[in-house]
């Protein structure tokens, strides 16, 4: 598996426009766009750092995984993306690994990105997320 870089820091957040506000006014960055992602039940904002970005992930349902997140412990960082040249090789490797996988095959996340994400038992408690974009 060939992992090319930190993709983003996904940060779990009641509303997007209150928490971006610090990094809008305070470190003067933008916001590059907000998208909506049905299926996990979020809405995300981009903030666009040199090749990473930070993402602000506001629940769109009180029974989304980032309204749980936040329920359980409180604003802040849910998870840590790592962008990796192919997805479905890096997988494969970690299935040969007797890794376990939250995400046996990849899906389509925000920004177009190809997602899956190893479960946390396997990362000290990180939600770690594989990325794959073209």
């Amino acid at each position: 598996m060939k992992v090319k870089h930190i993709d983003h820091i996904g940060i779990a957040v009641k509303a997007i426009e209150q928490a971006g506000k610090f990094y809008t006014n305070i470190l003067g960055l933008k916001i590059h766009d907000i998208e909506t992602v049905s299926d996990q039940k979020v809405n995300v904002a981009f903030i666009p750092i040199t090749d990473s970005e930070v993402e602000l992930l506001e629940s769109t349902e009180p029974d989304g995984p980032v309204a749980k997140f936040i329920d359980s412990k409180g604003e802040g960082v849910q998870h840590i993306a790592f962008r990796v040249e192919n997805i479905e090789e890096a997988l494969k490797e970690l299935k040969e690994k007797g890794v376990r996988l939250i995400d046996q095959t990849p899906r389509k996340g925000a920004g177009g990105a190809m997602i899956a994400f190893i479960h946390p038992k396997e990362t000290n408690g990180v939600l770690v997320e594989l990325c794959q974009r073209d």
